[in-house]
């Protein structure tokens, strides 16, 4: 799964609690229930203006036990840990921006934008026979870019030719043009739909 894709299902898992928590906390607030004869959520302690979250004794219930200090000390080093770790995560790329001409060891520090070889690789592609569309993006670093093709293929085209002009055209023709000896890349293969022949 994509980075992006995780961090909007992230986003939206917590914008649905806290969203589902502050409707519930100003129902509290402004006496929803007791207004219009509500039956509250079982359990939630907020049912009317003058309730509070935690009350004194539960504040202080396991103040007292050896073992509540280390678990709320180890319980708040977690959640840092994970938010640190979603932080970085968030730094790394996973694109590589700029591609050196002439693969790791380029000379006079020439370099291309991902974005022109992913339209001149998308571009090529698409004149390839049996191609009616296509798209590229390139992921990895800068020293070791991959190319990730998206192909929907004509109804009447062989994949394992399509797949074939594929290596031999456009992408040599892209290790060719960025003078690396290699350029991994995987292509995903999709059918144009279309509808059925009825044999006679």
């Amino acid at each position: 799964m994509r980075k992006s894709a995780i961090n909007r299902i992230l986003l939206a898992l917590a914008g649905i609690v806290l969203l589902g928590a502050g409707i519930l906390i100003l129902a509290g607030g402004f006496d929803v229930y007791q207004r219009w004869q509500l039956a509250p959520p079982t359990g939630w302690p907020l049912t009317h203006r003058d309730a509070v979250l935690l009350s004194a004794a539960d504040r202080t219930r396991w103040t007292s036990e050896g073992w509540w200090w280390p678990a709320a000390i180890a319980a708040l080093a977690l959640v840092f840990l994970l938010a640190l770790w979603w932080l970085l995560a968030q730094l790394r790329r996973t694109h590589p921006g700029h591609i050196s001409l002439g693969g790791p060891a380029a000379v006079d520090d020439v370099e291309l934008r991902e974005r022109a070889l992913s339209d001149a690789l998308a571009a090529d592609i698409r004149r390839q026979p049996g191609v009616t569309r296509a798209r590229a993006r390139m992921v990895g670093s800068p020293s070791h870019p991959a190319a990730h093709i998206d192909v929907t293929l004509s109804p009447d085209s062989e994949p394992r030719s399509v797949v074939q002009s594929l290596c031999d055209g456009p992408l040599a023709r892209a290790r060719q043009s960025t003078g690396r000896s290699r350029l991994p890349a995987r292509a995903q293969l999709r059918v144009t739909p279309h509808k059925p022949h009825r044999a006679e």
